[in-house]
């Protein structure tokens, strides 16, 4: 028993060893047939074209940490109606289905009410 479950999880074994090999390989064959044509344009930073002015490490506000932790939240909410919408008719009552999605749509527009009213997403 012990013996076939370990025989069971080979394939997988084996599919991570080829991909860390050919990953791998990739990058030393690139190291040796790449081309290295090094010159002051090529090694320059990079930033939409314009010539960096200031130091990278500053600080940014918290704003845009907000905003983001919010987007991301009510993003992920959003994803939920997905599977209720293929699953809807397989409800057993109807109207079980419909009723749990608009208690949830309530927290969400009840979440977001409050955002707007705490001024988070207030940009003056």
């Amino acid at each position: 028993m012990q013996e076939s479950a370990i025989l069971g999880y080979l394939p997988i074994l084996i599919f991570f060893a080829l991909a860390v090999a050919i990953g791998g390989g990739m990058v030393v064959v690139s190291t040796f047939l790449g081309r290295k044509n090094p010159n002051p344009e090529k090694i320059s930073t990079y930033e939409c074209g314009m010539v960096p002015f200031k130091d990278a490490r500053q600080r940014f506000d918290v704003r845009f940490y907000l905003v983001a932790m919010l987007f991301i939240l009510f993003d992920i909410e959003v994803v939920f109606l997905y599977p209720w919408a293929v699953l809807f008719t397989r409800f057993d009552p109807v109207i079980f289905g419909f009723v749990e999605m608009l208690l949830f749509i309530f927290v969400l527009l009840f979440g977001y009410i409050y955002v707007l009213r705490k001024g988070a997403l207030d940009w003056s």
